[in-house]
């Protein structure tokens, strides 16, 4: 199972988590990140040999790329190559490969949702004319329009947030959106793993089988997460 987590957010615990990484997804300026964080987080993953991916989002600063935004398909595209180019720029200067693509916050959702903006989404990664791979959740509508490009992609689960009876994530204001134990959210990826099911907040189940599972490195336990899924997947081989 590849573990991903979203890192160079400006977070302290980038290095505590990396290790235990498959691939990572480093902010690209719009929500978090700069030349320098991004050079430093690319530096970290190629000495702890994990894909690197970019986590472009809306450029909303002030709300972690966590507030919906509306702007015109023009704009976004423009938006997102920008970042996506900044740090293919920086991964590109330290000889490495940048891997995959993967939105961040409020724009995941969007995508998943909203046919316009996957659409946008998956023009993007193909704008680089390289063999990137875009990170999707299961059942989306970014997911269909990758299959319809032919564009090589990896379905994605959290790890450390709970999703409704429909399966859509929960939302932040939600007091039970996010999932505080890493015990727990072991026990969860474990029966993922072992059954290909998935269950919701209030115990609906579905089967999903994913190609990598997130958590989040602004999670207050992340690196405790980080340390149950690596020992998880290794108990598992």
């Amino acid at each position: 199972m590849d573990i991903n987590c979203d890192l160079g957010e400006g977070m302290c615990n980038d290095q505590a988590i990396m290790g235990y990484l498959g691939s990572c997804n480093i902010a690209c300026g719009g929500h978090a990140g700069d030349k320098e964080t991004m050079r430093a987080t690319v530096r970290m993953a190629i000495q702890h040999r994990v894909k690197i991916g970019a986590h472009p989002s809306f450029v909303d600063r002030e709300n972690f790329g966590r507030s919906e935004i509306h702007m015109s398909p023009a704009t976004l595209r423009s938006q997102l190559i920008h970042q996506v180019a900044a740090l293919n720029e920086i991964v590109k200067a330290e000889d490495a490969i940048l891997h995959h693509v993967k939105p961040h916050g409020a724009l995941y959702n969007m995508a998943a949702r909203s046919p316009e903006i996957a659409e946008v989404v998956v023009d993007v990664v193909q704008f680089f004319r390289e063999e990137l791979i875009l990170f999707v959740p299961f059942d989306s509508a970014v997911e269909r329009k990758a299959r319809e490009a032919g564009l090589d992609h990896w379905v994605e689960v959290f790890a450390d947030r709970n999703y409704d009876d429909a399966f859509r994530l929960l939302p932040r204001t939600v007091s039970s959106a996010i999932l505080d134990d890493p015990v727990e959210i072991r026990d969860r990826m474990e029966k993922m793993m072992k059954k290909g099911i998935l269950m919701s907040v209030n115990g609906a189940m579905k089967q999903v089988h994913p190609d990598t599972v997130c958590f989040h490195g602004d999670h207050p336990r992340a690196p405790e997460i980080a340390k149950a899924l690596h020992e998880l997947n290794k108990q598992m081989q």
